[in-house]
């Protein structure tokens, strides 16, 4: 028996897919800036099918994702259509219910986040505004799990089909939402709303705004390296104990040379460096992320870039990408169809792999740690390393996107959300679960076929050397110009799967005993090596996810090329320029 379809629908930020993480007990990812839900993401609750549908402001589409909606409800496909409301912005809310209610025939009203109303002194007259609206309203705080057994109940006995006409001017909408809230909203300041106002007052300041983002990241990842260089040790000396025990056992066991050298240096020590090397700063840095997620300070990102985008002709919507690259760059990617205009959607695109995703952080964090906190004796040196990767990212974009832009195309209206008291528990569980232990997984998945590679290279000789080193000789003198050597570049080149094997690959073609930093050091690293290794881990070809991406987004072979080659040679052009400073 074929599942009846039940679609939620409304503006962006309006809780939608907490809403369906709860019902289906899926981990959709619920973010507050525009457009996060780029694609009907679906579920099951009970014999029915739940849709996420993307977020909109009106049923006539401007971007991608807009256009997906409303072509879902125009079809009429659903048997129950709910509408998800935000509570604490009803007017507003209301203009795309209203175009809603005019075409569905089995719709009911979801007023969602009705703590964030009280808490903003916003009373609603839910019975008057059922019987005007003709149709049936659910009031919920979806967050705090309260109004999902109505919902459920709906949905199991579904809604008195209405008569439905057509669309009308968005002007009448309009008006007829304001009259509306007028007649059944009533607003009272409160000591929150003022809080709310006087932190923007900061955080989206004329003079304040940028300095305030700079100071917020700086100390996140002075945290992150703080934190991380104790753990990693200690799983780097775990790991090492691993070793000797899987050694022992081994020859135990009499089991062959080439088979023990095999299991203990290519699949286990493989594992071991990227558990150490990832584990600690993914599990700081990501929840202090969430944390900002949750807050709702993304967003304020993105309306302080948007003079830069417009300066770069396109607008702050790119922002709310960038944001979404810095957790992948494949997701990047798709939320670019929040983007309405197809030239800023391909610039948008095509710039997203300049902000360090999951897989780079740890690379660029450890390699700051390592060389710029140590060589300086102070963390704070690391901290602001790292946060001058992201914002020489950002700068990158902003100028490539220039250049891919001949002209500013667009105008940007963003909504900022309230504040709200992030969820500790749900932090911890998305923050680890989600996205630390999902990355270390597929980094570990990918590490072990390339652990075993690079033994096979390190140990099958031809002409009495090992093939790894016709490998990183052939590369060699690439990589010299660019400051690197020939197995940085295969490093790189071999983790194009998954960026986060990058540093554990070339430990393991170094072949040096000890901690990172002496086998990196030993390997003639220095400051310089360090430097351009940063650069280049944020100017080098996407991995292979994102270029599948690209491929899917664009349906473009001629783009996914571009794509390819253009962060590659500016990542050449500015590491060899780097080098040839570096002897004058």
């Amino acid at each position: 028996m074929e599942k009846k379809i039940v679609a939620l629908c409304g503006n962006p930020n309006t809780g939608k897919s907490t809403i369906f993480n709860r019902l289906t007990g899926l981990k959709q990812h619920t973010g507050n800036w525009t457009g996060k839900t780029v694609g009907s993401a679906q579920g099951s609750f009970e014999n029915y099918c739940i849709a996420d549908l993307p977020g909109m402001y009106s049923l006539r589409p401007k971007s991608e994702d807009e256009r997906q909606a409303v072509d879902f409800l125009k079809n009429n496909e659903a048997y129950l259509t709910v509408i998800v409301i935000d509570a604490s912005c009803i007017e507003r809310n209301l203009i795309l219910a209203l175009q809603i209610l005019d075409i569905a025939e089995n719709a009911v009203v979801c007023i969602n986040m009705m703590d964030e109303a009280k808490r903003k002194g916003i009373k609603i007259d839910v019975k008057g505004l059922e019987k005007r609206l003709g149709t049936k309203i659910i009031t919920m705080s979806a967050g705090k799990g309260k109004g999902f057994e109505s919902l459920k109940n709906v949905i199991r006995t579904g809604c008195e089909k209405r008569n439905v006409g057509s669309l009308r001017e968005t002007e009448y909408y309009t008006s007829l939402a304001s009259r509306l809230t007028e007649e059944f909203v009533t607003f009272e300041k409160t000591a929150a709303d003022r809080i709310d106002r006087n932190i923007d007052r900061v955080l989206i300041g004329k003079y304040t705004g940028l300095p305030s983002v700079v100071i917020i990241f700086g100390f996140m990842l002075w945290l992150t390296i703080v934190g991380a260089n104790y753990p990693s040790e200690l799983l780097s000396i775990f790991f090492e104990h691993i070793k000797a025990l899987l050694y022992n056992f081994l020859t135990a066991i009499n089991t062959a040379p080439a088979v023990k050298s095999l299991a203990v240096e290519g699949v286990l020590g493989t594992v071991g460096k990227i558990v150490s090397v990832m584990l600690p700063p993914m599990a700081i840095f990501f929840p202090l992320f969430t944390i900002l997620e949750d807050l709702g300070f993304l967003p304020r990102i993105a309306f302080n870039l948007d003079r830069f985008f417009k300066a770069a002709g396109t607008n702050g919507k790119q922002a709310l990408t960038m944001c979404m690259g810095i957790g992948c760059n494949a997701a990047g990617v798709i939320s670019s169809r929040i983007i309405e205009n197809p030239g800023e959607r391909r610039a948008a695109i095509l710039t997203n792999v300049f902000m360090p995703c999951n897989g780079r952080f740890p690379l660029i964090i450890m390699t700051a740690a390592m060389f710029f906190s140590a060589g300086t004796g102070s963390s704070a040196a690391g901290a602001l390393c790292v946060l001058a990767a992201l914002i020489f990212g950002t700068l990158i974009t902003l100028v490539v996107t220039r250049l891919l832009m001949k002209n500013r195309q667009t105008s940007f209206i963003l909504e900022l959300p309230p504040y709200r008291r992030p969820d500790i528990c749900g932090i911890f569980v998305r923050s680890i679960f989600d996205r630390t232990l999902f990355v270390l997984g597929r980094a570990v998945a990918v590490a072990v076929p390339a652990g075993i590679l690079i033994w096979l290279l390190q140990n099958i000789s031809l002409g009495g050397s090992p093939l790894i080193l016709y490998v990183s000789d052939f590369l060699d003198p690439v990589g010299r110009i660019m400051g690197l050597d020939g197995v940085i570049l295969a490093g790189f080149i071999l983790g194009m799967p998954a960026n986060e094997i990058v540093l554990p690959l070339i430990l393991m073609m170094y072949s040096g005993s000890g901690d990172m930093s002496n086998i990196l050091a030993s390997n003639g690293w220095t400051m310089k090596t360090a430097l351009c290794v940063v650069i280049f881990c944020i100017c080098h070809f996407p991995c292979t996810t994102t270029l599948l991406t690209i491929k899917k987004e664009t349906k473009s072979l001629k783009c996914t090329i571009f794509a390819f080659l253009l962060p590659t040679l500016i990542g050449f052009i500015l590491c060899a320029f780097i080098n040839v400073i570096s002897y004058i």
